[in-house]
């Protein structure tokens, strides 16, 4: 049954949500090895972006904090009531916002909505890494090749 009482409110208050969590539930935070803050929003926050990577930069500098966030796109702009939020921006630029607050943060970003994957960090990295491998495996048939040919 308490599964079904939350109610999902709040505010895209971004720069409060994040110090509680930094300054406040990381009691212990020297002593643990590595920590993870999962954002998981639908649109932008309220602060200016770069007013935010200064802070994340600064926050998780001091220890091994990363800041990932998962941006869910909606169709529409509004919430589910129809409120347009303080601060507006389209899916391409809400994203590029978020793409620079992970980066100061050593974190990943991923993109999705109801039509599937726009962007992940995780795909893209593996996607890099089958790249080196298929130009490593080239460049190995290739020195095979030249070997044979000189015997």
């Amino acid at each position: 049954r308490w599964v079904l009482s939350p109610v999902c409110k709040g505010s895209r208050n971004f720069m409060s949500a994040l110090r509680r969590a930094v300054e406040v539930d990381f009691k212990d935070k020297d002593k643990q090895k590595s920590q993870g803050l999962y954002l998981l929003t639908t649109g932008i926050p309220d602060q200016e972006t770069h007013t935010i990577s200064a802070y994340v930069a600064e926050a998780c500098g001091g220890f091994d904090l990363q800041l990932h966030v998962c941006l869910f796109s909606v169709t529409n702009g509004t919430d589910s009531s129809g409120i347009i939020p303080a601060r507006y921006a389209n899916p391409r630029e809400t994203a590029n916002a978020f793409k620079e607050i992970v980066q100061a943060a050593n974190g990943r970003f991923h993109w999705f909505g109801e039509a599937g994957i726009f962007e992940n960090d995780d795909i893209t990295s593996i996607i890099s890494e089958m790249e080196k491998a298929k130009n490593y495996s080239q460049k190995c048939a290739f020195l095979v090749e030249s070997l044979k040919q000189r015997s």
